[in-house]
């Protein structure tokens, strides 16, 4: 996916930023695909801060998107298809500072699906105002583990080796606990 990306971009380099910001709100509205390998092709292609601040711009814009359209789209349906009774009813009713600490505290881990925090926020009682500053606030930090760790394993430093080595011990761990659970 990562050359597909920077294929596309480079063909079309003249308009490449504004390609990789709305690429970005493309898979924030989708919600199921990762952004790492975007933000892996801007760190490759415009440099750190440059590709660091082209990845925050599209993943904010793409979430604020997201939540208009979630909102608009699926808030009604699970409010009526919702059991009463249901554990994630009541997740879906944090409003205020309650609201804009859960979602600021889910952005901060960089590997939650932004999809799933984007969907629960847009379908419960959060605001708008509050989604979009618990998220970008929470996003610097995670967008920068994220960008950090891209930049190092593309320059092949022993620093990205080192994150290489940590996200494969912590993958195998995970799979090993899934598998050890089904058994």
């Amino acid at each position: 996916m990562t050359d597909y990306f920077q294929t596309f971009l480079l063909e079309y380099l003249e308009a490449a930023e504004l390609i990789s910001v709305l690429l970005n709100i493309l898979i924030s509205i989708l919600g199921v695909f990762p952004s790492a390998p975007l933000t892996f092709v801007n760190v490759k292609l415009f440099g750190f801060w440059n590709g660091f601040l082209l990845s925050f711009i599209g993943e904010v814009l793409g979430v604020a998107l997201s939540f208009w359209l979630y909102r608009k789209g699926f808030r009604t349906l699970v409010h009526t298809k919702t059991p009463s009774h249901s554990k994630w009813l009541k997740l879906l009713h944090l409003q205020g500072k309650e609201s804009f600490l859960l979602i600021l505290s889910l952005r901060l881990l960089p590997f939650v699906p932004s999809g799933l925090i984007t969907f629960f926020s847009a379908v419960g009682r959060s605001s708008f105002v509050v989604f979009i500053f618990a998220s970008a606030l929470g996003k610097i930090p995670a967008l920068f583990i994220e960008v950090y760790s891209v930049y190092h394993i593309a320059q092949e430093s022993l620093q990205g080796k080192v994150i290489l080595l940590v996200l494969s011990i912590t993958l195998l761990f995970y799979i090993s606990k899934k598998w050890k659970k089904k058994a």
